[in-house]
């Protein structure tokens, strides 16, 4: 049923009453129930935020008294989108972003644009694939290829797809809202406050290990054949995507001939990378310009930079998938890596290390927040969820897969430790190896080599933005009441340049540890915020009277496997300090946040587990 509003005046009405009526759309037959309420000039805020876009706006210091039709339930939002003032003038609203493309075409003001599905997939995957689905598998062959390839079969598709579409779903049925909203209408306040303390931890996490790994793949080493070429290529990145985005999206350019122009000009930024690389800069200076660039992409709207970018950035992943594909069948590569080294190897257990390793291969809950947060916002078709959501997770664990096989092909004798190069360069090397073996000749190998390092890189900066502009509405989500007018703290540190600046000025100071001790807590902490996706999407599915139980095994197992992890990086933190040493910096940062993430994760799944297994009623 349509979003529909009756208003009819007291001159109109065959008793002399005013009346007014109003339902809203529902895909699945759930409406919320409505109330009466007058609404004093006194109690009008000043500024008008949007649910879905976010979108600002300054509101007359002379407003009128009101009444209108908000739903019952606070923590949707006002949604009063109808009523009469006190003169009498009926009044019917709703948010451009959900009409036609003609309407939202003739709004500047809009944020978020609906894409079209195979522009939202490019997107979607840019933002969850980064560089985990290379580096996690490569990381975890140290137990053998066959548990690896088994988590990343097995997770993948009954985990980490599910969780991906579920978080997708269960937004798109619940008006676009986050992972946090949900959880605030279909369990309570608290919940969401807990989880917006936890994700935005996580994120912050996320934002200093990848910042400071973009930083260093931008800074020039000498010798290095592919550092400078990254800087260049992935700088011209930018105007090519902002042209894309307004061509396509304000100038109705096909997608067909955008698509193709568009990659060719992106293969141009290549070429010009290659032919002049930036080779010079410290690596605290290429940091200040990450942080810089995601300032501001995380206030710029989507459609202008992150959507366009990201969709034009998914042809160099086709790519690499396709060139790794291509090398694999025409050279024919053996796997000597040992299938299985046993449940310990060295100082790590098979539980849980492999299963929080691999990671973005078969799970990640750092997906979920992309899924509910950007992506829900720019779905056109409510069909299209499971293409983006379950089939972007679905491609990525094909990514985890081929690089897999490049470390196995690597080896000589079948130990993981005779790999000694970082992951990103295991990957490119042994892809390379491939169009050797098959005498395409050097060149091509040398090409195919730098090819793939840019796409690595590419997308470690396309999951940094992303991350950045989840954090700033984690915050701004955090400090918003369910209703009602913002105090002047709440409005101060609900501005978006403001929360803009508190996200990027934390991560930054996480960000001079550098990546590789901020890593092994970024790992747990990641899968651990899949235990309270699929713990919403549970408690969703139940309180629709639909089944749910698909989502309780996998809940609890990766809540055993994240916690065990943290306890353990917990252990190995006092550790080093007790020790002492010249920088106890970054084991005690980590354990500070530990002990919130584990707590805030405990009381998150008491409340889950409460709403799941208790005698709660479905909703009606």
């Amino acid at each position: 049923m349509p979003c529909t509003t009756i208003l009819v005046g007291k001159n109109a009405s065959y008793d002399g009453s005013t009346l007014v009526a109003r339902n809203e759309d529902s895909s699945n037959g759930v409406f919320e129930p409505k109330r009466m309420r007058v609404v004093h000039p006194d109690e009008q805020p000043r500024v008008y935020t949007s649910v879905l876009s976010h979108l600002t706006v300054e509101l007359p210091d002379n407003p009128m008294r009101y009444t209108s039709v908000p739903d019952v339930v606070p923590g949707h939002g006002i949604w009063a989108e109808a009523g009469f003032n006190e003169l009498n003038v009926g009044m019917s609203a709703t948010e451009t972003l959900t009409t036609n493309e003609r309407v939202r075409g003739a709004d500047p003001l809009v944020d978020y644009v609906p894409a079209k599905a195979p522009v939202l997939l490019g997107h979607h995957f840019a933002s969850i694939a980064g560089a985990g689905p290379i580096n996690g598998p490569i990381q975890a062959a140290l137990f053998g290829w066959v548990p690896v390839l088994l988590w990343i079969l097995i997770g993948g598709v009954f985990i980490g797809a599910v969780q991906d579409f579920s978080a997708l779903f269960v937004s798109v049925r619940n008006k676009g809202m986050s992972i946090g909203e949900v959880m605030e209408v279909h369990l309570n306040h608290k919940s969401k406050v807990m989880f917006s303390v936890f994700t935005w931890l996580v994120m912050l996490l996320v934002d200093a290990a990848f910042a400071d790994i973009v930083a260093k793949t931008f800074y020039y080493v000498e010798g290095s054949t592919n550092n400078g070429s990254v800087a260049t290529a992935s700088l011209l990145f930018i105007p090519l995507a902002i042209a894309f985005g307004f061509l396509v999206y304000r100038r109705g350019v096909p997608l067909g001939i955008s698509t193709v122009v568009g990659v060719a000009l992106l293969c141009g930024c290549v070429a010009a990378g290659l032919a002049f690389p930036l080779n010079y800069g410290s690596v605290n200076f290429w940091r200040v310009v990450v942080f810089v660039y995601c300032g501001i992409a995380s206030v710029t709207p989507v459609w202008i930079l992150l959507q366009p970018r990201d969709y034009l950035n998914s042809f160099l992943l086709y790519f690499m998938i396709a060139a790794a594909v291509i090398g694999i069948l025409g050279s024919n590569p053996t796997v000597i890596l040992t299938p299985f080294n046993g449940f310990t190897v060295g100082n790590s257990m098979l539980f849980p290390t492999l299963f929080i390793t691999v990671a973005c291969g078969a799970v990640s809950g750092f997906h979920s927040l992309i899924a509910s947060g950007t992506t829900s916002k720019q779905l056109s078709n409510e069909g299209d969820a499971k293409m983006i959501g379950y089939g972007g997770m679905l491609i990525e664990c094909v990514l985890a897969v081929i690089a897999l096989l490049c470390v196995g092909s690597l080896t000589t004798d079948g130990n993981y430790t005779e790999v000694a190069a970082a992951p990103a360069t295991v990957f490119a090397t042994a892809i390379a190896g491939f169009f050797t073996k098959m005498g395409l000749g050097e060149k091509a190998a040398s090409i195919a080599f730098t090819v793939i390092s840019l796409a690595v890189s590419a997308f470690c900066l396309t999951s940094l933005d992303t991350c950045c502009r989840l954090g700033r509405f984690t915050f701004q989500e955090f400090f918003t009441p369910a209703e009602g007018e913002k105090t002047p703290m709440q409005k101060t540190l609900t501005n978006k340049y403001v929360a803009t600046i508190i996200n990027l000025g934390m991560a930054a100071l996480l960000c001079g540890a550098g990546y590789a001790k901020i890593w092994p807590l970024f790992g747990a902490c990641n899968q651990l915020v899949s235990v309270p996706a699929l713990m919403a999407a549970a408690v969703f599915m139940k309180r629709m009277s639909r089944n749910h139980k698909m989502f309780i095994v996998p809940m609890f197992f990766m809540a055993a496997a994240s916690l065990f992890q943290l306890v353990l990086s917990f252990r190995n933190n006092v550790a080093t300090i007790m020790a002492g040493g010249a920088s106890l910096a970054a084991p005690i940062m980590q354990c500070i946040i530990i002990v919130p993430v584990f707590v805030l994760a405990i009381a998150l799944l008491w409340e889950g587990c409460k709403a799941l297994f208790g005698k709660e009623t479905a909703k009606n």
